[in-house]
């Protein structure tokens, strides 16, 4: 079919509309801005001109030599940890409570009361005259403190020393995420509980001390700063917008948008966060609304197996190296912090 004058030239109007729209958008992409994070109620610099910079930084040669089992690791099975606890011959997943563990049962916490104020009490004996406020007084507002108590858990992915998460089967990663839920909820049952965070640091890089692929379970009696502020986040947009979930709604405009959108299946989603605070951040997001890894039935335990071995595959294969990161849950509270959640959803 042919066109008339008139509407050729409509149509190369509107394409060339189109085209500096295109252009308009990606100008705007470009200029320096920035983004608000209404999880942290944060607003965040974007400054996209910088990766354009030339990099004349570290360029390092990764090492191919791997082992299947060092007789050195403290985590490999049958060996003796540096505790002094043998290991069992695990063959699948193994949990054991950490050896150094950075938080305490209540039992064996040191009240911080007397301490802070013996060290009030000397500090106020120096005080300066020519301050009108005693240092005692100073002390009480700007250095305080609390004793905080918990559980820290280890957990081994995989007896093999050399499987990281995108190295292991379907069925290994799925072992896995049932080791996370067994875990969650024996932890979320104890009273004295608020929250239990689940998290892995990989790779040297990121501070991890032992290279067998494993995780940390933290459960501590409050809640970690970054959650309360997410909770109070999710309570404010379900107030100011009709009871809808701030999560709920951000899934479901990304996944219109597709712009963001890294990987995905039929019941989760990971995408680069509009806010992203790091290079090469990523956030996993349900497509339903849940509240923790205890609302997920078998299939979305096996789907969320299934996302996490895209998204680390997808890292290594950026890089060509097992590519180090920082990953965690963040979820409801538990215990004695639930009253601080309402219906919050799983990011």
């Amino acid at each position: 079919m042919s066109l008339g004058r008139g509407e050729d030239a409509a149509e190369r109007a509107a394409s060339e509309q189109q085209h500096q729209a295109e252009q308009d958008q990606d100008t705007a992409a470009q200029a320096v801005h920035r983004r608000y994070d209404p999880l942290r109620g944060a607003w965040v610099l974007i400054s996209p001109h910088r990766s354009r910079r030339p990099w004349l930084g570290q360029h390092a040669t990764v090492a191919s030599s791997r082992t299947d089992y060092d007789p050195d690791c403290y985590l490999c099975p049958s060996n003796r940890r540096a505790g002094g606890q043998q290991n069992p011959a695990y063959k699948s997943t193994f949990v054991f409570d950490n050896d150094f563990p950075a938080l305490l049962p209540s039992s064996l916490v040191i009240s911080a009361s007397s301490s802070s104020s013996s060290s009030q009490s000397s500090s106020s004996q120096s005080s300066s005259s020519s301050s009108s406020t005693p240092v005692d007084v100073l002390a009480s507002r700007l250095l305080q403190c609390e004793p905080e108590s918990g559980v820290c858990r280890v957990l081994c992915f995989h007896p093999r020393h050399d499987l990281s998460l995108p190295e292991l089967s379907s069925d290994e990663l799925f072992q896995v995420v049932q080791a996370w839920i067994t875990e969650y909820r024996e932890l979320s049952r104890d009273p004295q509980l608020s929250y239990v965070q689940i998290f892995e640091n990989k790779g040297a890089l990121m501070g991890c001390s032992n290279p067998h692929p494993h995780c940390q379970l933290w459960a501590t009696r409050t809640l970690p700063a970054l959650v309360s502020q997410e909770l109070s986040a999710l309570r404010a947009y379900r107030v100011a917008h009709d009871g809808c979930c701030l999560l709920c709604d951000y899934v479901r405009l990304e996944l219109q948008l597709c712009a963001r959108v890294v990987c995905q299946n039929d019941h989760f989603v990971i995408l680069v966060p509009y806010w992203a605070y790091w290079p090469f951040e990523t956030l996993l997001l349900s497509k339903r609304h849940v509240g923790s890894l205890l609302d997920l039935d078998e299939v979305e335990q096996h789907a969320l197996a299934n996302i996490i071995h895209q998204v680390t595959v997808l890292y290594d294969n950026l890089f060509r190296v097992s590519f180090p990161y920082s990953m965690g849950f963040h979820q409801e509270p538990c215990g004695s912090g639930s009253s601080s959640s309402s219906d919050t959803p799983i990011p």
